[in-house]
């Protein structure tokens, strides 16, 4: 069966990736707005850790629309799942048997629902799978260390291909990379470069 997996580049949606790697044929499927080039970061990780990749042109209007909702709330929560559940409805619609992401189990955002969930299922006869559902932080981080080769660092210095890499630049050609600072907490983000052993299931 083929799956498309929303891919990042980062940790967790690599670890979702080898997970679902036994079961399905998976494609990383990278989600982006036209606001930059970062998608070829993931990309490159794809390539390099043996995956199919795509990328899934999503509409511009809504990333206006979260970066909105974002200078509205002062804080990207609220944006970010906008973006996540609009990446979905595309990545549904786009043919596959089944599709993924790599949201864990103590994420604030962004979150897919029950209802969410089969609700996507019912209205485009698709399977959603979230494998790293059941895991909290700190497994999905002994996991990583034992698996894969990642950098780690502040979120505006790390290669990413995420959307709220999009979000800022949107924001910042708006008004400035000061808003930036101000509306986006300062957190680490990760990139990964390679995995560390040949996988056969985790």
């Amino acid at each position: 069966m083929d799956l498309g997996l929303l891919y990042s580049g980062g940790k967790d949606s690599t670890l979702a990736a080898l997970f679902l790697d036994d079961f399905y044929d998976v494609t990383l499927v990278t989600g982006h707005f036209g606001v930059t080039d970062d998608w070829r970061h993931a990309r490159e990780t794809a390539d390099r850790i043996g995956f199919e990749f795509d990328r899934l042109e999503l509409d511009r209007a809504v990333a206006e629309e979260a970066a909105t909702t974002i200078r509205e709330d002062g804080f990207p929560r609220n944006g970010i799942q906008q973006v996540h559940v609009h990446a979905l409805e595309r990545l549904a619609a786009d043919g596959y048997d089944a599709i993924a992401d790599g949201t864990r189990r103590d994420d604030r955002v962004p979150t897919v629902s029950r209802a969410q969930a089969q609700s996507l299922e019912d209205r485009h006869d698709v399977d959603y799978v979230a494998p790293l559902s059941g895991f909290g932080r700190a497994a999905v981080d002994r996991l990583v260390e034992s698996t894969l080769e990642v950098t780690v660092g502040p979120s505006e210095e790390i290669r990413r291909a995420d959307y709220e890499a999009e979000l800022r630049a949107i924001i910042a050609d708006e008004e400035g990379t000061e808003a930036i600072e101000d509306l986006f907490p300062a957190h680490e983000q990760t990139y990964v470069t390679d995995v560390r052993q040949p996988h056969s299931g985790i």
